[in-house]
C-alpha cells in the first residue's frame, strides 16, 4: 500500500532539484503539477493543454493528488531534463520556444509538437515551415472597412519575400515584402483573436502592420516559424560570420511597450492628441499610429544613448493645449524635446522605465544609420 505522505515528500523534494524547479515547458518557476506519464514537472498553465492530451499525458498534482509508488519511481526515474534530452534533441535554432508570459496559442502548439506530434526526437525531419517555400491563406484586416478578409500568403526563400494575393491571383501578389526588415509578433489581444499576429515590415523608411489571424492553432505557429526561419536564412546571409547567439534575437521579437499617450508638435504649442506607441528595443524606435490598429505608422523617435544626448523623465506640463492626460514623459534628443502625457501614473512610471532601459544600452553601428535615415525624414 503507497504510503501518502512519503510519496508526496519525494515528489517535493524531487521538483526543489534544479532541473525540476522549473515548469518543463513555459520555464515558469516552482511547478506544482507532474505529467505522470511522461514524467515531468509543469506549471498550472501547461497543466491544462496536457490535459486535453488524455493519449499522450496524465496531470496529477504533486500536493493534492494520490500517487502511486510505482508513479513516483517513474519521476524519480525520469523528470524534465531527460525529458528535454529526448522531446527537445533536434528543436531547429530558429523555432520559437515559449516562455510563461506567452500567448496561449504558442505555448500549447510547443507542447504538442513536443509530445503528441514528437516534431523533434529525429534529426531532419521534414516540416513544412522549413521548406523553401511556405503558402497558405490568413485572414488579413482589410484597409477600408477593417473587415478580415481571406488572402493567400506565400513566404519564398529564393526572393526573400513575403507575397499575398487579393481573389484573383492571375493579377499577381497585391504586396510583396522583402523580409530584410520583416517581423511578426502575436497580439492576440490587440486583433481580437486567439491566434491573431502581427505582421511589421518597413517601405521607405517608414513601418507598416499586417494583421491575421488562422483559425487552426497548429497553422497560425507554423506560419510564425516559418518567418522564423526565412529571417534566420536571411540573417545568416547578410550576416555570415555572426553566430546564431547574435542573430536569434533579430529573427522575430516582441515590442518592448505598447500603449496608448497623448502626443503634442515640435513647437508644444499645438493640441495634445492621442496616439497608440510601440517601442522596438532593438531598432532603438518609438513609433506611434493613429489607433492600434493602423497599418501606417505616423511617425517615429529614434531613441539613442545616454551617451549621445538622449534622456527620459517625468514631468507634469504646464500650459498644455488640448491634453486631457495629467501623468508626462519627456523625451530629450538632440535634435528637440518630445512631451508625452500618460493617463495614469503606473503608464508613466512603466514608459519612463522602458525608456531608461533603452537609452542606458550602447548604439550598435547599425543603429547610426537608423538615426540618420530618421532624422532624414524630418
Amino acid at each position: 500500500m503507497a504510503n501518502r505522505e512519503k510519496n508526496k515528500k519525494t515528489l517535493l523534494e524531487l521538483v526543489k532539484l534544479p532541473e525540476n524547479s522549473c515548469c518543463a515547458d513555459c520555464g515558469a518557476a516552482d511547478p506544482d503539477w507532474a505529467s505522470c506519464t511522461l514524467g515531468i514537472f509543469v506549471c498550472l498553465n501547461c497543466s491544462g493543454t496536457h490535459r486535453n492530451l488524455p493519449t499522450v499525458s496524465r496531470i496529477k498534482s504533486i500536493r493534492l493528488d494520490f500517487w502511486d509508488d510505482e508513479l513516483v519511481q517513474f519521476m524519480k526515474a525520469n523528470g524534465n531534463r531527460p525529458a528535454k534530452n529526448f522531446y527537445e534533441k533536434f528543436v531547429p535554432v530558429f523555432y520559437y520556444q515559449p516562455h510563461t508570459d506567452d500567448c496561449e496559442v504558442l505555448r500549447e502548439q510547443w507542447i504538442r509538437a513536443k509530445y503528441e506530434r514528437m516534431e523533434f526526437t529525429e534529426k531532419n525531419t521534414e516540416r513544412p515551415f522549413t521548406a523553401g517555400v511556405y503558402e497558405g491563406m490568413l485572414w488579413k484586416k482589410g484597409k477600408d472597412n477593417g473587415q478580415f478578409l481571406e488572402r493567400k500568403f506565400v513566404l519564398s526563400v529564393c526572393d526573400f519575400t513575403l507575397k499575398y494575393y487579393k481573389e484573383d491571383e492571375s493579377k499577381g501578389p497585391k504586396a510583396t515584402i522583402s523580409v530584410k526588415d520583416l517581423n511578426a509578433t502575436f497580439q492576440p489581444e490587440k486583433i481580437g483573436h486567439a491566434h491573431g499576429l502581427q505582421i511589421t515590415y518597413c517601405v521607405d523608411d517608414h513601418t507598416r502592420n499586417l494583421f491575421v489571424y488562422n483559425k487552426n492553432g497548429q497553422e497560425i505557429v507554423n506560419w510564425f516559424n516559418a518567418i522564423r526561419a526565412i529571417r534566420h536564412i536571411y540573417l545568416k546571409t547578410a550576416f555570415p560570420t555572426a553566430s546564431d547567439r547574435d542573430l536569434i534575437p533579430w529573427t522575430t521579437r516582441n515590442y518592448l511597450k505598447e500603449g496608448y499617450m497623448e502626443k503634442t508638435g515640435p513647437l508644444q504649442r499645438e493640441p495634445f492628441k492621442k496616439r497608440w506607441f510601440i517601442l522596438d528595443s532593438l531598432d532603438r524606435k518609438l513609433l506611434y499610429f493613429k489607433t492600434q490598429l493602423d497599418a501606417i505608422e505616423l511617425g517615429v523617435v529614434f531613441i539613442g544613448s545616454e551617451n549621445h544626448g538622449y534622456s527620459v523623465r517625468e514631468c507634469v506640463p504646464k500650459g498644455t493645449r488640448g491634453n486631457k492626460w495629467k501623468c508626462g514623459v519627456i523625451v530629450e534628443t538632440p535634435d528637440r524635446q518630445f512631451v508625452f502625457m500618460c493617463e495614469q501614473e503606473r503608464d508613466q512610471r512603466e514608459w519612463v522605465e522602458v525608456l531608461k532601459t533603452v537609452i542606458s544600452k550602447p548604439m550598435m553601428p547599425q543603429d547610426y544609420t537608423t538615426e540618420a535615415n530618421i532624422r532624414r525624414r524630418r
